[in-house]
């Protein structure tokens, strides 16, 4: 086989990606390609039939289910009831409107389950006051993009379901061990945001603390959607349901809430949300299809073991091997885009992982956080995109902003790969050491 024909769709993705050609479409292209190549040894047809085994998987079921729960909870209200309860909890602090965007942020992160969602409705919403209060516009859009980043920590995430599913790892796990580090990061994101705010004078929204009853009712106010994780984690933890069927629990309990909690959402809006649902579970569902048949080119060519015994002779220690992988990561998710790299490195790095006994739930808590930071790393972070886009902020205006937080979210990157009990102490706490959802 000559080289051509080993690297060859390889090659034509990277160049693609160059060109700015969306993912799915470069590595369906980039597949496509090998199967022409090797029509001699794999009919053409087998090209098709790679894409559609990309889905057939029920733990796959999860992500437009989740999906159709955000789109449901957007649309009756949570949004501004959930920015209310941000309000009364952080509106007192230096930089009032930076801070709430990180609560904010954190609170949503299990309904939308997608960061980029996240970004542009930080960056609409907070972001444009921030404009108009005075904040520097640059500012408004790392603060927004950096927010975005919890949700992929926070279930339900779509990045965890993904990995979960590639990785043959129990989502429900995930699911558990992304709150802690989610949590700390936007603890984090709030410090780093109140030196900032401190340093440039931004000011509060209140003049005093709430009064406890003001956060009582806005808690009371958002306590139906604040519920779902507990519904998820109760419903999975008692045997009730799976992981996946709580995509479909969460959705009949979302919609009831809607109609008889909130009484904003009526039978007419459904047709609407359930397109809306199907556009964004089709982007994520098409990239892994097209992963799916470049994933069968990268083992036809033995791609992932080759990258196995390179990093393994590199090193045999599990936390070196961590840090290395992370410092790989950090430098691919400056050129390739976040869920690109999870889908395509996912299979490669398993194995990897495995030979050195890394827990897979540790591993992928740690995988899903760096590729989500890339998302706010130039010249290719989509989070960065989205909010500079709203924003109308320039690169190198971002980047020179985005400094501080990226120093924060690598040390903290750095913490939970020394740590992996930060990960793993809620999913053996919920579920046991030995258990799988």
């Amino acid at each position: 086989m000559t080289f051509f024909h080993l690297a060859g769709p390889s090659l034509l993705v990277a160049i693609l990606f160059l060109l700015s050609t969306p993912i799915t479409w470069a590595m369906a292209i980039g597949a496509l390609a090998f199967f022409f190549l090797n029509m001699d040894m794999i009919p053409l047809s087998n090209f098709a039939q790679e894409m559609a085994e990309g889905s057939q998987s029920v733990s796959l079921l999860a992500l437009p289910l989740f999906v159709l729960a955000g789109c449901i909870m957007n649309a009756s209200g949570i949004t501004r009831r959930l920015l209310n309860l941000a309000d009364v909890l952080v509106g007192h602090m230096t930089g009032a409107l930076a801070q709430m965007c990180t609560v904010l942020a954190t609170l949503l992160g299990g309904l939308t389950a997608s960061a980029n969602a996240d970004a542009a409705m930080l960056a609409k919403t907070l972001g444009v006051q921030m404009a108009e209060r005075g904040y520097s516009r640059a500012f408004a859009a790392v603060i927004t993009s950096s927010a975005a980043v919890i949700t992929s920590l926070i279930p339900p995430s779509i990045g965890l379901i993904v990995y979960g599913f590639l990785a043959e790892t129990s989502i429900g796990r995930l699911f558990a061990a992304g709150v802690v580090p989610g949590l700390a990061l936007a603890l984090g994101l709030m410090i780093t945001t109140f030196f900032i705010a401190k340093k440039r004078g931004y000011k509060s929204l209140r003049e005093k603390r709430a009064s406890g009853a003001e956060v009582r009712a806005a808690l009371l106010d958002g306590l139906w959607a604040l519920s779902i994780p507990v519904v998820i984690f109760a419903g999975t933890r008692y045997g009730l349901f799976t992981t996946t069927e709580a995509g479909a629990v969460v959705v009949v309990y979302v919609l009831f809430v809607a109609i008889f909690g909130y009484r904003e959402f009526t039978v007419r809006q459904i047709p609407e949300v359930l397109a809306e649902a199907v556009r964004d579970s089709a982007v994520v569902m098409v990239m892994i299809c097209a992963a799916a048949a470049f994933g069968f080119y990268l083992a036809w060519e033995q791609v992932p073991q080759a990258m196995s015994s390179w990093l393994g002779a590199a090193t045999d220690n599990p936390l070196m091997m961590l840090l290395l992988i992370n410092v790989m990561l950090m430098i691919i998710g400056t050129a390739i885009e976040g869920s690109a790299a999870l889908i395509i490195l996912t299979p490669m790095l398993i194995p990897i992982i495995d030979g050195v006994h890394i827990d897979r739930v540790h591993f992928g808590i740690i995988f899903i956080t760096n590729l989500t930071i890339a998302g706010i790393t130039p010249p290719v972070g989509g989070l960065m995109y989205i909010s500079s886009m709203v924003m109308r902020v320039p690169m190198m205006a971002y980047a020179r902003e985005v400094v501080p937080y990226l120093l924060m979210m690598m040390v903290l990157l750095g913490i939970l790969s020394i740590f992996p009990q930060l990960s793993l102490w809620l999913p053996d706490l919920i579920y046991g050491t030995a258990s799988v959802q």
